[in-house]
């Protein structure tokens, strides 16, 4: 099972593990990947909008020039914050500085009162699931060098050129469990699908698995090659083994890949005790 770490909160006072400590860490705990939460204002529970919160992008491009094997990737971008061909090329830009440790994680977003403080579009649920489909399809394309006249529902772009063209193309994540929707958009275009940890002793999850299954079944494409990945959070004060004997209970259910978020921001001991478990999982 692959383990990584999601940056949800960055830090704020010294006793916070500083940016570069965290992704050398992954780099050096054999973690997977290190993403980053896409927002413009910190609104994780129990912080305040005043507290720190860095644009995603330019802080993955950093974080390439501080690593050299862990994989980068934005958990996810909302399709709302930047024109499709921006976020493409942004993933692209940043898969080829890292050596081809990109993903595009992307979404329909959700979050209307950062959208409203900030000034960016928050059209109907309805229309942001078209706009992810057209970016999708437009990912596809432009990761393949292909620059044809691209035309979707709302995207449209004469010559979508992406030079240099990712020598590996970047793995790509749908964010989002819905049933109706987003799975089959996962399930047509996607690398990846990225559920979540809900206590109900697997119900949920086992769900969602069986109606991705199914949407890969009418869509003609293999179950296998999406990556189950499933969002859970390093509890306070837990052991390396009980994180280990937790995530080996989420792969019992399907989960191949972790993303592992922390309450607060980062801390060393948080590091060590992530990059332990990840060592027993791996044993």
């Amino acid at each position: 099972m692959r383990v990584s770490l999601s940056i949800t909160q960055f830090p704020a006072d010294a006793g916070h593990t500083p940016l570069d400590r965290i992704v050398r860490a992954a780099d050096d705990g054999g973690i997977d990947t290190v993403w980053v939460a896409d927002h413009l204002v910190q609104y994780a529970p129990g912080t305040e909008p005043t507290d720190p919160h860095l644009e995603a992008y330019t802080t993955l491009g950093w974080l390439a020039a501080r690593s050299e094997r862990v994989r980068l990737g934005a958990m996810v971008s909302p399709v709302t914050f930047r024109p499709p061909t921006l976020l493409i090329k942004a993933v692209s830009t940043l898969a080829t500085l890292s050596g081809g440790r990109a993903w595009l994680g992307v979404g329909t977003g959700y979050h209307e009162q950062e959208a409203a403080q900030m000034g960016i579009p928050m059209p109907p649920l309805a229309e942001r699931f078209e706009r992810l489909e057209d970016t999708l399809q437009l990912a596809h394309r432009m990761f393949a060098g292909d620059d044809t006249a691209f035309e979707g529902r709302h995207v449209r772009a004469g010559r979508p050129l992406n030079h240099p063209t990712p020598a590996r193309r970047p793995r790509i994540l749908v964010g989002g469990a819905g049933e109706k929707k987003t799975l089959p958009l996962v399930a047509r275009y996607a690398d990846a699908c990225n559920l979540f940890d809900i206590p109900d002793g697997g119900v949920t999850l086992r769900r969602k698995l069986d109606v991705l299954a199914q949407a890969c079944e009418d869509a003609g494409r293999p179950r296998a090659e999406i990556e189950t990945t499933v969002g859970t959070a390093l509890h306070p004060d837990e052991t390396p083994a009980a994180f280990a004997e937790r995530c080996a209970a989420l792969g019992e259910l399907g989960a191949e890949h972790v993303g592992v978020i922390t309450r607060t921001p980062w801390t060393d001991d948080d590091l060590a005790r992530l990059a332990e478990g990840a060592r027993l999982l791996a044993a």
